[in-house]
């Protein structure tokens, strides 16, 4: 992965981030944040 491609990426997960917070009061990075411990505590269990 380039610098380039890189940066863009990190723009386009950061204005997924700001229009969520705008569009849905941050609704949806709850609900990632939810899945993701979920994921955390699924792996740790098989560890």
């Amino acid at each position: 992965m380039t610098n380039k491609i890189a940066l863009i990426l990190g723009a386009m997960i950061v204005a997924g981030f700001i229009a969520d917070q705008v569009v849905y009061d941050g609704e949806g990075v709850v609900f990632l944040g939810r899945k993701l411990v979920l994921l955390i505590e699924y792996v740790a269990f098989w560890r």
